[in-house]
């Protein structure tokens, strides 16, 4: 099979949904449970499941050599999950999880 212009330029964008919702999803795990009630925005565990379904859509989607190449048009709805996360609730979520004090042993104490 010698790809086309057209299956690269897709290729490149399913691709880039699946690396941004595992991105996301990642993110999702890192930060606390607290902060998404702080910042008013669904809990963790309903974001969690939205983005793990949106990283099993955007893999489904991508081309049978790498992924399974089922239902490409879902990956839309998988993207709009990422990005919907990274661009409104984690500027949402980070004044709320970020660590305090000082890290690691005190230096100059016992």
């Amino acid at each position: 099979m010698i790809p086309t212009l057209q299956t690269a330029i897709f290729l490149i964008f399913y691709v880039a949904i699946f690396g941004a919702s595992v991105w996301a999803l990642i993110d999702l795990l890192r930060r606390p449970t607290a902060a998404f009630r702080s910042a008013g925005k669904l809990t963790k565990g309903k974001w969690g499941a939205i983005l793990g379904a949106s990283v099993a859509v955007s893999f489904m989607a991508l081309p049978y050599p790498i992924g399974l190449g089922f239902l490409p048009f879902l990956a839309i709805g998988a993207a709009v999950a990422a990005i919907v996360y990274l661009v409104d609730v984690k500027p949402a979520v980070a004044p709320y999880s970020r660590r305090r004090g000082p890290r690691g042993p005190q230096r100059g104490g016992w």
